[in-house]
């Protein structure tokens, strides 16, 4: 719960950063042209991410518009998350038409990936531990009355009337 949150992610090699003004518009949110694959582009994210037990969450890509930008276009959507703690999401767009086409200085790429960085803050970290830990042993202490209530419940004699 404590470790420092990682920085914000590299772009997979080779990318060309778009400086469009709404790719540029947060610290939090960045965009680049590339040629790798969705899978690649996954992949090269986890890498970074993996230093922690980290979920691939998949969306709709509809739900870009909402959780990356309002007018995103999106062909895929998803989320690397440690739990109770950050998030990245990969937005890709990968142009399905001749019109769509991604052309950068002379250059055509396979798609465009958007990088949205989700920190945490740690004092909700340690409180949303605390009161997980708080209401795990809750939870366990319950269990164990319950459980020591149905041990004393005579199963051999409601047995022996069920069979008679």
């Amino acid at each position: 719960m404590v470790f420092p949150s990682p920085p914000f992610p590299s772009p997979p090699p080779d990318a060309y950063i778009s400086y469009e003004p709404a790719d540029i518009e947060t610290p939090l949110r960045r965009a680049f042209y590339t040629d790798y694959t969705r899978e690649q582009v996954v992949l090269h994210y986890l890498e970074q991410f993996k230093w922690l037990p980290t979920l691939r969450l998949n969306y709709p890509p509809e739900e870009a518009q909402t959780i990356i930008r309002d007018q995103t276009r999106s062909s895929y959507l998803e989320e690397l998350v440690h739990p109770m703690r950050e998030s990245w999401f990969i937005n890709g767009f990968v142009p399905t038409s001749q019109n769509d086409e991604i052309w950068r200085d002379g250059k055509k790429y396979e798609q465009k990936i958007i990088i949205r960085y989700v920190p945490s803050n740690l004092k909700t970290r340690v409180i949303v531990f605390v009161l997980t830990t708080m209401a795990f042993w809750l939870v366990l202490d319950k269990f164990k009355i319950v459980a020591d209530e149905f041990r004393k419940i005579p199963w051999k004699k409601i047995i022996k009337k069920f069979y008679k």
